[in-house]
C-alpha cells in the first residue's frame, strides 16, 4: 500500500466494500424501519410523554393564572384603592341591641282577622 493517503483511502474502502458487501435498501425499508421502532416503545415511553404534555400544561396555566391575578380588575377599582382603615371607616356598625335581644317577636294582633 504505497501512494498518498487518498489512494490508501480508496483500497481501503474497497476492501470493507468486499468484506461487508453492499446492502441495497429495499421498498419497504422506512416503513420496517418505523415498525420497528415503534414496537420497541413500552408504556413508560408513553407515560413520559403524557407527564411531559401535563407539566407543559401546567405551566401554561399558570402563566395565565398569574397574568390575571397581575392585571387589576377594573370593576372594582374604588375597593383595590381603599386602605383597611378606609374600609372600616366606610362600614356600618351593627346596632349593639341586635346582640343582646337576637330574636324579637312582633305579636299581631288576633281580633283584626
Amino acid at each position: 500500500m504505497r501512494g498518498n493517503d487518498d489512494e490508501k483511502l480508496d483500497a481501503l474502502f474497497g476492501a470493507y466494500r468486499a468484506a461487508c458487501g453492499n446492502p441495497d435498501a429495499s421498498a419497504n425499508f422506512m416503513p420496517n424501519l418505523w415498525a420497528r421502532i415503534e414496537s420497541r416503545q413500552s408504556f413508560t415511553f408513553s407515560f413520559r410523554r403524557m407527564a411531559n404534555a401535563f407539566a407543559t400544561a401546567a405551566v401554561a396555566l399558570s402563566l395565565l393564572l398569574g397574568i390575571y391575578m397581575a392585571v387589576p380588575n377594573l370593576t372594582n377599582q374604588t375597593v383595590a384603592n381603599q386602605s383597611y382603615v378606609e374600609a372600616l371607616a366606610e362600614a356600618s356598625t351593627p346596632d349593639p341591641q341586635a346582640f343582646v335581644d337576637p330574636v324579637t317577636l312582633e305579636l299581631a294582633d288576633r281580633t283584626t282577622r
